[in-house]
């Protein structure tokens, strides 16, 4: 994995609530079906990782998931519609009610609204029949393939496009980042079909959505020079548009929502490579 310069490593965001699912009834929240509830954006990266995971485990059944509109509606930037499950869970709360939510029917409050927890648990409390999202044998390196994605990959590319070009090294430094990142996973999908080998898991995930964000919404922040390279890994690329051809990992994509999504709070400014799209992700079935 790539070595992420400090320079280029996010602030840490704090989940407004970080509830957990146990094993078992003295964890106070334990895996019961139609006991709790996903509230999802799918336009946001970590909401359709969310989704996307729930379509793979085939939870519609036992795990109910309400699809809130691509863009916030209140004016806090929020959802209005989550606004009594963050006041029944913090007295005088007074943040924006974001999505993702994982919340507790029995007792109307949240559980949690924190990314990586949620995934962890639907893979390992919720699982069912579903496939095994989260093998032991390879969560440090879900863990390692997940911060690749979200450091080497989002944040270079979102950091090389707040440069510009008018400082070249500054500029070069995060692009290397990125394009190791790639060169790492082309050498991962030339020997296999997914990230870990022969079956998804949680680091494809990771990567198809990575991969869904760099090609929709990165690519307005980047020269054209740099997406020829970006697109330049042919295996990485024949990965997204095939798994993009599967219903699990289609179902929720709406790239027009995402780029709405993006223009609303977008206000960083757009290079020679925005008319650039390497998988045509409008032909996924749905």
């Amino acid at each position: 994995m790539s070595v992420v310069p400090s320079s280029l490593l996010p602030a840490s965001a704090v989940p407004a609530f970080r509830g957990r699912i146990g094993r078992d009834v003295r964890s106070g929240h334990y895996a019961v079906p139609h006991r709790y509830r996903l509230h999802v954006a799918p336009s946001s990266p970590g909401c359709l990782s969310i989704a996307l995971a729930h379509g793979l485990l085939g939870l519609d059944g036992t795990l109910p998931l309400t699809v809130l509109p691509d863009t916030p509606d209140a004016p806090d930037g929020g959802y209005a519609a989550l606004r009594p499950l963050y006041e029944a869970s913090a007295h005088l709360y007074d943040g924006p009610a974001s999505a993702p939510v994982l919340s507790d029917g029995w007792t109307g409050r949240i559980v949690t609204t924190h990314v990586p927890d949620i995934l962890r648990d639907l893979a390992l409390r919720f699982r069912g029949d579903g496939p095994d999202l989260l093998p032991e044998e390879h969560r440090a390196e879900i863990d390692a393939v997940a911060e690749l994605c979200g450091r080497s990959v989002n944040r270079a590319a979102q950091r090389a496009g707040e440069l510009g070009l008018d400082d070249e090294a500054a500029h070069h430094e995060p692009l290397g980042v990125l394009f190791a990142a790639l060169g790492s996973l082309e050498e991962r999908l030339a020997r296999h079909p997914y990230v870990l080998g022969d079956a998804p898991t949680l680091a494809d995930v990771h990567v198809w959505v990575t991969l869904v964000q760099l090609d929709t919404v990165h690519r307005w922040h980047l020269d054209a020079a740099a997406m020829d390279r970006v697109a330049a890994h042919p295996a990485l690329w024949a990965y997204a548009q095939r798994l993009a051809a599967l219903p699990e990992f289609a179902r929720h994509l709406d790239i027009d929502a995402v780029l709405r999504r993006h223009r609303s709070h977008c206000r960083g400014r757009e290079a020679a490579g925005a008319g650039i799209r390497i998988v045509d992700w409008s032909a996924a079935p749905r």
